[in-house]
């Protein structure tokens, strides 16, 4: 069998109507694992899961609100009844609320909290069960490099949010050992997304770069995919409670 083959697994992949959601999702359809894909647009949903079955593997269109235990609960019980299990999950919905901190509002940090932090431990929780019942799983949380440090952008509720994601992942992993299911998180940099590709492409931002990430760019679609799929595959088995950073240096300096 070829490293990191990921076929005869089911991988459950949440905010993936959009971004590097996507990417990733089709990360580890490439490599083989049938997809149940996750996110509030259901229309964004089913383009999505047809590009992936062009990829040769069944996928899922779910439509769920990652704020809520219940529609959680129901998308852990669809995607169950269609596969019969779930090996994989890449919790990824995230969002953010820009403000500066003396003027950041209750509503935008308890939004945020509640989608990049709450949601990710909620989400984890009821596809741990079921991982936990099979005695197998990978479970892979986003995070970022800005849950590792402070950053220039005033968006404290998303720094502090995505740090408690990091220290979630470990005690998760911690907990989880005794059920063969690993955890651990990933902490992109800067990838251009349809919402932020303008942004990240102007003169000024590029100065920004120049200075801050040592490899003078943005990250490119596919750069995450190498970590997604090592941390979703059987190699990975005695790999738990890490952090990966993909960041092009950002964090090391």
């Amino acid at each position: 069998m070829a490293m990191f083959d990921l076929h005869g697994r089911v991988a459950v992949v949440s905010g993936a109507s959009s971004g590097i959601g996507v990417q990733m999702a089709k990360a580890l359809a490439g490599q083989g694992a049938d997809m149940a894909i996750m996110a509030r647009r259901k229309e964004k949903l089913e383009e999505v899961a047809a590009e992936i079955r062009a990829l040769g593997v069944r996928c899922l269109p779910v439509q769920c609100d990652v704020t809520s235990t219940e529609s959680i609960k129901k998308a852990v019980e669809t995607i169950v009844k269609e596969y019969g299990r779930v090996d994989i999950l890449l919790n990824n919905a995230g969002n953010a609320h820009m403000a500066p901190f003396l003027e950041y509002p209750d509503d935008g940090w308890e939004s945020t909290v509640a989608v990049d932090l709450t949601a990710v431990f909620k989400v984890a929780r009821e596809f741990g069960r079921v991982m936990a019942k099979n005695n197998y799983g990978r479970i892979i949380n986003t995070a970022s490099m800005y849950g590792l440090v402070g950053a220039t952008a005033s968006t404290v509720g998303y720094q502090a949010a995505k740090g408690g994601v990091v220290n979630l992942t470990r005690q998760i992993a911690v907990e989880m050992a005794q059920y063969n299911v690993t955890c651990n998180a990933i902490c992109p940099g800067f990838f251009p997304t349809p919402l932020t590709k303008e942004a990240l492409s102007s003169p000024q931002w590029q100065e920004y770069v120049n200075a801050m990430v040592p490899m003078k760019r943005n990250g490119r679609d596919g750069e995450l995919n190498a970590a997604i799929v090592y941390l979703a595959s059987d190699e990975a088995s005695y790999t738990t409670g890490t952090v990966t950073v993909v960041d092009g240096g950002y964090t090391a300096m």
